[in-house]
């Protein structure tokens, strides 16, 4: 069956790194745009980073642009979102998750209609 399982968060002080990862298995990662939400407590759910299936064409949302970077290794089956400069602010649950085939990259982040979705890690930022 299909499964996308997030790792890598945890605990870090503001101004700090983590690199989460999504590994994938039950379908292609090849046809796929990837991407990664996080959702707070009480706020809603919004779309951080997203990968192209094909063209390695990129979307960040404005809050974490210059500061986070997502990544794909697809003989790998694996998704990854290196998070530097981390703030208080970005401290939530994130999650990773598939759509196939979106006309564009940031169709995925923006609309947040995707095809399958991670458990979530968590990651907290604080001192």
């Amino acid at each position: 069956q299909v499964q996308l399982v997030e790792s890598g968060g945890g605990l870090v002080q503001p101004g700090g790194s983590l690199r989460l990862s999504c590994g994938v298995s039950g379908f292609t990662l090849d046809y796929y745009a990837i991407g990664w939400f996080r959702q707070a407590p009480g706020k809603e759910r919004e779309g951080v980073s997203c990968i192209s299936a094909s063209d390695g064409s990129t979307y960040h949302t404005d809050s974490v642009k210059g500061r986070f970077t997502i990544s794909r290794d697809n003989a790998k089956n694996t998704v990854f979102l290196q998070m530097n400069k981390l703030k208080p602010e970005d401290t939530a649950v994130y999650y990773c998750a598939a759509m196939s085939f979106p006309l564009l990259v940031q169709t995925l982040c923006v609309s947040g209609r995707a095809d399958y979705w991670g458990q979530g890690t968590q990651v907290t930022v604080s001192s």
